[in-house]
């Protein structure tokens, strides 16, 4: 059984005094596998938080179905199933980071060592446990993220909707959350994000919508959404100038250039971080 099952589903808004309409989402289906991690992609407007309210049901769609675990999104027992971290939450900035989790924590029924023990628990996996007794005031928008993380995370869910994580976060605080997705991952979670940030998408997803305009233009695995048949990779360690000289002749009119391999220029930014902080940890 799939964690997700959504099905041809309608959904539009009435505009100011019956004008005006919006059509959001126009008969959009998709699935997801338990244990893996789904990326809804599209521009600004395409519909991807329409989806997600749906599928956490905060919204009924016009037509089609919604359903999580095989029972209807908007069932009361799928409170317990699903952890939200929408796109702008909003928390009380007079609360530490424990407060925070501590609160959610009791809005879902954990009390006594039970509630400590899971707000300890998720504190340490959102890398807040230095933090966690600092007012929220303070925080950093990627710090306020991974709070986000762990208030969606304290109640145990079996599926986890994020609506743009790492949005306006800096690259050292993305990566943070994605290594808490990822993490999530290896330990079975099923995860739902959407996006706009591509490169995140395919670092942490196995499979992909993209959504345009309410439609559904595009699905599959990563690898089957990003391949191109017309060209093909070939991957060398230190080739010798005779060695390309040789493949190029062999190649004849398939040849189309040789150049070194470039890393991402976040990637080359979190090694350059990492490795300042190194040297400061060594000379002191």
């Amino acid at each position: 059984m799939n964690a997700v099952e959504i099905e041809n589903i309608h959904k539009s808004f009435p505009g100011h005094w019956g004008k005006g309409g919006v059509y959001a989402v126009k008969g959009v289906s998709l699935s997801i596998p338990q244990g893996s991690v789904y990326g809804l992609i599209g521009p600004n407007g395409s519909g991807k938080s329409t989806i997600m309210k749906a599928l956490v049901g905060l919204l009924a769609p016009d037509s089609g179905t919604c359903r999580v675990f095989g029972q209807p999104a908007t069932a009361a027992s799928n409170r317990k199933e699903i952890g939200f971290l929408p796109e702008n939450p909003y928390f009380y900035k007079f609360l530490t980071g424990e407060e925070t989790v501590r609160f959610y924590g009791r809005l879902c029924g954990l009390r006594g060592k039970a509630l400590r023990t899971r707000t300890a628990e998720m504190l340490e996996l959102s890398g807040l446990k230095d933090a966690a007794h600092r007012r929220l005031g303070g925080y950093s928008k990627g710090m306020l993220q991974r709070v986000g993380l762990a208030q969606a995370l304290v109640q145990r869910p079996r599926l986890l909707v994020l609506d743009e994580p790492t949005a306006g976060v800096d690259p050292i605080g993305s990566r943070a959350i994605r290594d808490i997705i990822l993490n999530l991952k290896e330990q079975g979670m099923t995860i739902f994000l959407c996006s706009h940030l591509l490169e995140q998408v395919q670092e942490v997803c196995d499979n992909v919508g993209i959504l345009y305009q309410g439609c559904m233009i595009a699905h599959g695995t990563m690898q089957e959404i990003t391949r191109d048949r017309s060209t093909t990779e070939i991957s060398l360690r230190n080739p010798s100038a005779e060695l390309l000289e040789q493949i190029k002749s062999l190649a004849g009119e398939a040849w189309q250039g040789a150049a070194p391999a470039r890393n991402s220029l976040e990637s080359v930014f979190i090694r350059g971080i990492q490795a300042k902080l190194r040297e400061k940890s060594e000379n002191q």
